[in-house]
């Protein structure tokens, strides 16, 4: 955070890191989401992190249900949520005891003393009231009956008390607005429409959102409260922009695919966190030729994706780790039977149930070698919430051009995450469109394009076209069942050379910030996107000769990666998991590179990076 004071002696800020923490209950999604678009409204640049806790219902008032959402704001570029906030609103004890470790120090604590109770200590295990001793020294701390006044604010609108108390998240929007000049009328607007069916909701919310923002305007004097300025951030391209998460993104970049392809499409799915997004926006998109099947389990689901390109459209399932392990043995299926299939995997925490709510890049494996037998497919891997949208375009090409099944990988806080995205004009995007066989003349299934290796697209039905497919192993010539043990080598090395020959049909590996070629190189894929260019971006403003690398085409590789990588002295490979990238470029060029791994179910931080980036730069002095 940034402070410069300007002539009435507010603080401006070019960044500034807030984060909402409060029991499930509380509606602190719902709350920084509400933040997040009246921040896109006043042309900040920001990004998100809504942290859900793993209880369905846990206890009320335990820091196992606490919920919270960080977001970063400001007039400069912002790659990350923020490492620290520099303000913490904690609506009872267990949120304040669950997000205090990570507040900078001399950051702002904005607490409801009225949830401060012997019961909700007790239940967030403090064995004494925090607010009463010196534990929070370090903060300032703004001690706020948040409860009382809530009531207060909505009692003329009649609502009982529990109802009532539900509007304290809108009477700390209120204050948090106020504190950033931020108006009110986009949220009292979405208030009124949201419960337009009851008014008296709609009125008690309004009443409360007021009521913290007037709070602000009385207690400046008197109270540690300021009032903070974050400006514009002018360096965006002109344009219309929308604020898009991660699930939204994929789902519009998949949607664009099959326009641009000429194709419909059909997602196969069962509901699973934190995919399950995915289908709640795909369905609200029939009027563009989508289909949605949410099935009875993992298997059902994509084996009717797989079942939709067989009869010529272009079947989608998505899932997470877990329910990616059920559909192996189908994946299998459309690898045998050459049909192109997209499988979006939403990475979370695992292995098994693992941290549902948590993310985590642990799939990498699973995606480029989790199935029986020599089963190569294409991985592509999200790096921003924006950055969804062009690789559920690529996935639908590459599905489409070379008949194979594509996995794409994203994560929880990639899926959960928003941030401004300029609208793309569509018509800018070339298209590709489906090219399905007609002919019956000399017809095989089987039958390969000799440029792209891709068998012929046959929908059923089509005159003279009959043919079976299957996961037995096909004849090359006939695409009969063959045992034949010459055809089935023949047959594996014509799949992994297809998949193989697409490495000349994806973009060249670039260097994001940086040369290629010098000290250090910070390798990374997915999500750890942010943290690492604001790392190396401050390494190098350190005089640290440091570049950053990051992999979208996880398979496969970019041809000239290698070539990249090797020109730097010490390399070192950021992510999410304990290594997994880092064996598969080890892999494939021997790379001798150092791993930065890390798995809390939290994204990196910025210092976490960096401190390493000055270790591996000063091992060499």
């Amino acid at each position: 955070m940034n402070v410069q004071t300007d002539a009435q002696d507010f603080e401006e800020l070019d960044s500034v890191c807030v984060r909402f923490a409060g029991d499930s209950g509380d509606g602190m999604q719902l709350t920084g989401n509400q933040f997040s678009v009246v921040t896109a409204l006043e042309g900040s640049d920001f990004a998100t992190f809504p942290d859900f806790p793993a209880e369905i219902r846990a206890p009320v008032g335990t820091t196992f249900g606490v919920s919270a959402f960080q977001i970063n704001f400001g007039s400069v570029e912002i790659s990350t949520a923020g490492d620290e906030p520099d303000v913490l609103v904690a609506m009872n004890p267990a949120a304040l005891k669950v997000s205090l470790s990570g507040l900078r120090k001399g950051g702002l604590i904005v607490v409801d003393e009225g949830s401060f109770n012997e019961r909700n200590l007790h239940k967030a295990g403090y064995s004494e009231n925090p607010l009463e001793n010196d534990s929070l020294s370090d903060f300032q701390v703004q001690k706020l009956d948040i409860t009382k006044m809530t009531l207060e604010a909505v009692k003329e609108t009649g609502l009982g008390k529990k109802d009532a108390l539900r509007c304290k998240n809108m009477w700390t929007l209120g204050l948090v607005l106020w504190m950033f000049g931020r108006p009110r009328k986009p949220i009292t607007d979405w208030l009124e429409q949201k419960f337009v069916k009851i008014p008296d909701v709609a009125l008690a919310n309004i009443c409360a959102l007021n009521a913290g923002h007037a709070y602000g305007e009385t207690a400046e004097v008197s109270s540690n409260l300021h009032r903070y300025i974050v400006r514009k951030h002018t360096e965006e391209e002109t344009g219309e922009y929308s604020t898009i998460n991660g699930n939204q993104a994929l789902a519009w970049g998949l949607v664009a695919g099959s326009e641009l392809a000429e194709i419909d499409i059909m997602l196969g799915t069962y509901p699973i966190t934190p995919a399950s997004a995915l289908l709640h926006t795909l369905s609200g998109l029939k009027e563009f030729g989508v289909m949605t099947f949410q099935a009875e389990d993992e298997i059902a689901a994509v084996c009717g994706a797989i079942g939709a390109s067989f009869a010529g459209k272009l079947g989608i399932t998505s899932s997470s780790g877990p329910g990616i392990a059920l559909k192996t043995e189908a994946i299998g299926l459309a690898i045998s039977t050459e049909l192109p299939l997209v499988i979006v995997d939403v990475q979370r925490a695992g292995p098994s149930t693992g941290l549902p709510t948590k993310t985590e890049q642990s799939d990498l494996y699973q995606a480029v070698w989790g199935r029986n037998g020599d089963a190569p497919i294409v991985v592509l891997a999200a790096s921003t919430p924006q950055d969804c949208f062009k690789v559920g375009i690529e996935a639908v090409r590459l599905a489409i051009k070379y008949m194979t099944p594509v996995m794409l990988l994203s994560d929880g806080y990639i899926g959960n995450a928003s941030e401004p995205w300029k609208i793309p004009d569509i018509n800018t995007f070339e298209k590709f469109p489906v090219q399905y066989c007609t002919d019956p003349k000399g017809f095989y299934p089987f039958k390969r394009d000799p440029k792209t290796l891709a068998r012929v697209w046959a929908k059923p039905g089509t005159p003279e076209l009959l043919h079976r497919i299957g996961g037995i192993e096909k004849d090359y010539d006939t695409g009969h069942i063959s045992y034949d043990a010459d055809n089935h080598q023949k047959m594996s090395n014509v799949r992994a050379a297809k998949i193989a020959g697409i490495a000349n049909d994806i973009a060249k590996q670039t260097v994001e910030l940086g040369n290629a070629g010098g000290k250090i190189a910070v390798v990374g894929w997915g999500s750890t996107r942010g943290s690492i260019h604001q790392a190396v971006r401050r390494a190098r403003k350190e005089g640290i000769d440091a570049s950053h690398v990051h992999i979208g085409n996880i398979w496969p590789l970019p041809p000239n990666l290698e070539e990249i990588l090797n020109s730097f002295d010490k390399v070192i490979i950021a992510e999410m998991n304990m290594g997994q990238m880092n064996v598969l470029l080890r892999s494939q060029y021997l790379l001798d590179a150092y791993s930065l791994t890390k798995v809390t179910g939290q994204p990196f931080k910025i210092s976490e990076i960096l401190d390493c980036i000055r270790q591996q730069v000063g091992a060499d002095k």
